[in-house]
């Protein structure tokens, strides 16, 4: 297996979020950096691409005040933990190992999950896998529809024919890798931007995929600061990518191959525990469905999904556009259970 880098957690290194502590904890095989706050039953908040746990800086003080231990992780790959560089080390026994290893590390039987983009990925599959682990799951803006029938990555080519497709530039060691980590700040706040609830995403469709990377794709953004970030945090992230580099966020991508193989006994089975789906109702992964409703798919698969609900004019970065309005859904839910 190729090395990996996990370097430790410096003092000072964080921004200040209110309440929360940092430390590394031995996770499944690896280091794992997580930020926590409060005690009781751990609520694991999952970042997708190209996020941190510092996504939900918002979340963290709200979900310990009302009685929860607040778990944000830098998922394997990002942050201060570590990234092996192998994709094989991204697979399903991988990532959903490091959810259980960490609801073990704070001698829990089951823990809540909350994930986004990624995290909700991870959140559907871990409840498939290891059902008797958690509470319920949180799952932020990406519906369970079922495994899908087509590998992963013949379906991102077929698209990449028609326009530039991030799903299948990714796939590719070396490129995007290079792109992204030649400029974070301007990657970062592009996408961000992009994929908020005023943001175009959907100008990325207008480009070939030849001779494009995502840079030359993604529409500019306006200046910082707007209502939902700022200069300050988003030179955190712009510094921690800078440091790191998308390597390990990009592995995630890579190994949807590898994954899709692991989960064929899985199929499309129903998850079964409590489910809670938010979502921001200009999310481009929820329009991004052509033909079906993926709303009405899930509902379908998930038979104790107990609320779902679309928190107007927010995009795929629902918990930090909509902040409030997110931590009042989610700690309603968490006090049902």
């Amino acid at each position: 297996m190729a090395s990996a880098v996990a370097p430790d957690a410096p003092d000072g290194a964080f921004p200040d979020v209110a309440g929360t502590t940092h430390r590394m904890l031995d996770v499944n095989g690896l280091r794992m950096h997580v930020a926590e706050a409060g005690e009781g039953v751990p609520v694991i908040l999952c970042h997708g691409f190209p996020h941190l746990w510092y996504s939900w800086r918002h979340q963290i003080p709200a979900i310990a005040a009302a009685g929860w231990r607040a778990v944000a992780p830098d998922m394997r790959g990002y942050g201060h933990t570590q990234a092996p560089m192998q994709v094989a080390e991204y697979g399903s026994e991988q990532v959903c190992g490091d959810v259980v290893g960490l609801i073990d590390a704070y001698g829990a039987e089951r823990a809540v999950l909350v994930g986004l983009d990624f995290g909700a990925q991870l959140a559907w599959e871990t409840a498939l896998r290891f059902p008797d682990r958690l509470l319920a799951i949180v799952v932020l803006n990406n519906p369970y529809t079922g495994r899908a029938r087509r590998r992963p990555s013949e379906a991102f080519a077929a698209l990449a024919r028609q326009h530039f497709l991030h799903l299948h530039y990714f796939q590719q060691p070396g490129p995007a890798d290079a792109e992204l980590a030649s400029d974070p700040g301007e990657f970062l706040v592009r996408l961000y931007w992009a994929l908020s609830g005023r943001g175009m995403y959907f100008e990325v469709f207008r480009h070939p995929s030849d001779g494009r990377g995502y840079l030359d794709t993604l529409p500019p953004a306006p200046p910082l600061p707007w209502s939902w970030l700022t200069r300050e945090e988003l030179a955190y992230y712009a510094a921690e990518f800078g440091r790191t580099g998308f390597t390990g966020g990009l592995n995630w991508y890579r190994a949807m191959d590898l994954r899709w193989e692991q989960t064929a006994q899985i199929g499309s089975a129903p998850v079964q525990v409590p489910a809670f789906f938010l979502a921001g109702e200009r999310d481009v992964d929820l329009a991004g469905f052509s033909g079906r409703d993926p709303l009405q798919r899930m509902r379908s698969l998930v038979p104790d999904l107990r609320e779902l609900v679309l928190v107007g004019g927010a995009g795929h970065l629902v918990q930090m556009e909509k902040a409030s309005d997110v931590n009042a859904h989610l700690l309603h839910f968490l006090a049902s259970i």
